[in-house]
């Protein structure tokens, strides 16, 4: 009976995975979807041309990139001399000046409007700091903390990581939404109970394919808030997912799964997602097959599943069958 129960639950399984997939093939290319842009500082941008994209909900700038730069640069600094020093303090002040007129350009035209933070290695809570006084965001303006990759030698490590979205609440109230790709979501979701914070945290997630294909569910990812769908990586002169009058085809474009109305009563965030319950999980082989030998006992082998993208049966407890 147990057994029965179980291939029945996972054919389910299997014939539901075909029909949500289905509706994330090329989300954007529905016309009722609201878009959004996200720029840093050297991405041309006509706004008059832009703003005419109706489709286009909300625009998510770059604000801080780690830590400030150094003023006097008769200080310890990053720049390889005095006269480098003096050079980056000019591109970080021009940079700043840039963030705060496309805010009033963004909001004047009535879109919704966010900042990110680039995450580096360093004191993860005067980063948190350094954001909040570059971005200056406002009740209503997004947050996002954006770790690019697992590297901690270039970006902030995931301890450092939550470290600096606790701070961004004890200081705002809100936390800041996370931006990053499928390997460090799926090393994430695949250690929840690790980081308990950034497992929560509503996920803007990078993806430059299609579709999205036995992604979702993902730990306590139910789904993405915002895929990052078009960028330089995949849109050139030959093919693009995308493009955007007013911006050149290096610009990050955005599908959600909502419309513009749906985006503003929820854009702002802040909270945390709900901890999805303990699961039982079979690896559903492409003939029907079923494994029924115990669940994975260590991460390593829970991320082996994922790995290997095979439909996943879930359940609460050997009881629920």
């Amino acid at each position: 009976m147990f057994k029965s129960t179980v291939i029945a639950f996972a054919l389910a399984a299997i014939l539901g995975a075909g029909i949500s997939h289905a509706a994330d093939n090329e989300p954007w290319t529905k016309a009722e979807t609201a878009l959004v842009i996200d720029a840093y500082e050297l991405n041309a941008i006509e706004w008059d041309k832009l703003v005419a994209n109706k489709r286009i909900a909300g625009f998510v700038s770059k604000a801080s990139d780690g830590l400030p730069e150094v003023y006097d640069c008769s200080r310890p600094h990053k720049g390889d001399t005095v006269n480098h020093c003096k050079t980056m303090w000019r591109k970080y002040a021009v940079s700043r000046e840039l963030h705060q007129t496309r805010r009033m350009l963004a909001k004047a035209n009535g879109m919704l409007w966010g900042a990110y933070h680039l995450a580096r290695p360093g004191n993860p809570v005067d980063q948190a700091n350094h954001f909040l006084d570059y971005a200056d965001p406002g009740e209503d303006d997004l947050m996002v903390l954006d770790l690019e990759s697992l590297d901690d030698k270039q970006f902030m490590s995931l301890a450092d990581a939550e470290i600096f979205a606790g701070h961004i609440k004890a200081r705002t109230g809100r936390y800041p939404i996370l931006y990053t790709n499928h390997d460090t979501a799926r090393y994430i979701a695949t250690r929840r109970e690790q980081y308990a914070l950034l497992s929560r945290l509503p996920l803007w997630y990078a993806r430059y394919k299609p579709e999205i294909k036995g992604v979702f569910p993902m730990g306590n990812w139910e789904n993405y808030m915002m895929w990052q769908f078009s960028s330089l990586t995949n849109c050139g002169k030959k093919s693009c997912p995308m493009r955007i009058e007013g911006t050149r085809d290096d610009i990050d474009v955005n599908t959600v799964p909502m419309t513009k109305v749906e985006l503003a009563a929820i854009w702002k965030q802040g909270g945390l997602l709900p901890v999805r319950p303990p699961e039982l999980q079979y690896l559903v082989r492409a003939t029907g097959t079923l494994g029924t030998s115990a669940m994975p006992q260590n991460h390593a082998i829970a991320e082996a599943s994922v790995q290997k993208r095979q439909p996943v049966l879930t359940a609460l407890n050997y009881q629920d069958f």
